[in-house]
């Protein structure tokens, strides 16, 4: 295992965004965190599989993220979803917005991970699937199961001769 593989802790992970969205390009950028906010990042108490991402005033935002308040520290905690920055460079916060402007694409947090004790969001600009893409990968997902399970069945089956 080399050593950039170890220091990544991943704290949260949309599952949701790849059966929903068609992803096409991803981006890793830093979030602007308070103290106690990474310090409930770094225990995991984090869900961004709600969340999305806009770009206002040449600024990337992330929305609807939920950051739990952490315990020690009472008074200095705030709002669980509030807006919070991403730190992105400019040519790609123009280029995301470029595209989401000109394709009517959307830009959704993929997974947030710790690493080197930096938060960290890895966000991708996506592109709603259709009900009938949804029951296409469904289909795709239940034929290579079966197809592990004739595979791991067979294989037992020869070990047992």
């Amino acid at each position: 295992m080399s050593q950039s593989a170890k220091a990544i802790k991943i704290v949260s992970d949309n599952r949701k965004a790849s059966f929903l969205y068609e992803i096409l390009e991803k981006y890793e950028a830093g979030i602007a965190l308070y103290g106690p906010e990474i310090k409930s990042v770094k225990t995991g108490k984090v869900n961004i599989s709600d969340g999305y991402v806009i770009i206002k005033n040449e600024e990337a935002l992330l929305l609807n993220v939920h950051i739990s308040p952490y315990t020690q520290a009472n008074r200095e905690n705030k709002d669980p979803l509030r807006t919070r920055s991403l730190l992105l460079h400019k040519h790609e916060i123009l280029r995301l917005l470029g595209k989401v402007k000109e394709k009517n694409l959307t830009i959704i947090p993929l997974k947030m991970y710790l690493t080197h004790g930096k938060a960290k969001i890895e966000i991708g600009l996506a592109k709603g699937k259709k009900l009938y893409d949804k029951r296409e990968d469904l289909k795709k997902k239940d034929q290579t199961r079966e197809i592990e399970r004739a595979l791991k069945s067979h294989h037992q089956k020869s070990l047992n001769v």
